[in-house]
């Protein structure tokens, strides 16, 4: 099913990309053409830095919502994909009417330098500018990064959902394991030499484990026919989301790599985070954790260790689907995204313990 390009991953010419890369002589922080083209209506709220705060509120409530998309190959229209493909719509129909969504951009001149620090102040100003004590949901790679931020800031969050979020990277191997394990500090340098200072999206792309056929991965994401006439809007959506690449800083880049994905620091209670080293165990707050019984990419065993890492309740779903269906999946749409919406809307909290 997966044809993983890692296998022999720096056999892949990387002085032919090089040659590539002089030859269109792209500028560093070259403006994106295209950016997410959301299905439901919202308002930009905030800009700054990486980062792009999203309203899509549709009335009053107490406690804000607030999406958290990841910062990784791909822009956060994975959450507001096409009609019977959003999560964010579900979301709203079940009853969040106060929903907000962190946009991470790609990287240019004045945020190559960042690392996941950077991230985390940048999601503090979003949570304070939404005055109240938010939900996070956390969606991929935003999963552990939204971990980090309530095991940091423990007092500013009331309830925490990871969704496809690979937190314990030990639990179980991934298809991410072998790029991880192969990717030498020479190779990182290399693709931060061509991509100008950033790791340019476009020289990620070829390396990132996909199905052989885009007929079964397109399936496989939307949970639809791709012969229906109604899903041709989603599929159009779904192949422009993915021509759009994101460029991320190298620090950042390098940081993902060597505390998450090797070194396992999150889960091991290290992990640095604005100047302290964070452990989830003193996390308390109430957890939802969602998992693709297919996911390859973060297996269940990695979403659901979490269970064992935090003090607070915890309630837990696996999702018959794999990786992109968690967020884009017809079905998951209409089957757990509602549940997440009532679990959301419950009143007790739990007190974080001194």
């Amino acid at each position: 099913m997966w044809d993983i390009w890692t296998r022999s991953l720096w056999a892949w010419p990387l002085a032919t990309m090089d040659l590539w890369r002089r030859t269109l002589e792209l500028p560093l922080g070259q403006p994106q053409k295209e950016g997410p083209q959301w299905t439901t209506p919202a308002r930009l709220a905030l800009e700054f830095g990486l980062l792009r705060l999203w309203d899509f509120s549709t009335g009053d409530a107490e406690t804000p919502a607030l999406i958290v998309s990841p910062y990784a190959l791909h822009d956060a229209q994975i959450a507001d994909l096409a009609p019977g493909h959003s999560l964010i719509d579900a979301l709203l129909r079940g009853g969040c009417r106060r929903l907000f969504l962190v946009e991470w951009v790609s990287a240019g001149a004045a945020t190559q330098f960042y690392g996941i620090d950077h991230l985390l102040a940048e999601l503090n100003v979003a949570v304070d500018e939404l005055e109240g004590r938010p939900d996070l949901i956390g969606l991929c790679q935003g999963g552990w990064l939204s971990l980090a931020y309530a095991v940091r800031f423990r007092d500013k969050i009331r309830r925490l959902v990871l969704a496809g979020a690979p937190v314990d990277i030990a639990a179980a191997r991934s298809v991410l394991a072998e790029p991880v394990e192969r990717t030498s500090d020479f190779a990182i340098d290399r693709l931060v030499d061509m991509g100008g200072g950033v790791i340019r999206g476009d020289d990620m792309a070829p390396l990132w484990p996909r199905e052989k056929s885009e007929a079964t991965r397109l399936a496989d994401a939307l949970q639809s026919s791709c012969d229906a006439p109604a899903s041709q809007d989603a599929i159009d959506a779904f192949q422009r989301w993915d021509r759009r690449r994101l460029d991320l800083p190298a620090p950042y880049f390098r940081d993902v790599l060597e505390h998450l994905f090797r070194e396992n620091l999150l889960a091991g209670g290290k992990f640095p985070a604005l100047g302290k080293r964070i452990d989830p165990r003193t996390f308390s707050c109430p957890l939802f954790l969602l998992a693709g019984a297919e996911d390859v990419i973060a297996p269940p065993a990695q979403v659901f260790a979490v269970q064992n890492l935090v003090r607070g309740a915890v309630e837990a779903a696996r999702a018959p689907c794999g990786h992109l269906a968690l967020f884009m999946g017809r079905r998951t749409i209409e089957n757990e995204w509602p549940r997440i919406a009532q679990w959301l809307l419950r009143k007790e909290e739990a007190v974080d313990a001194p």
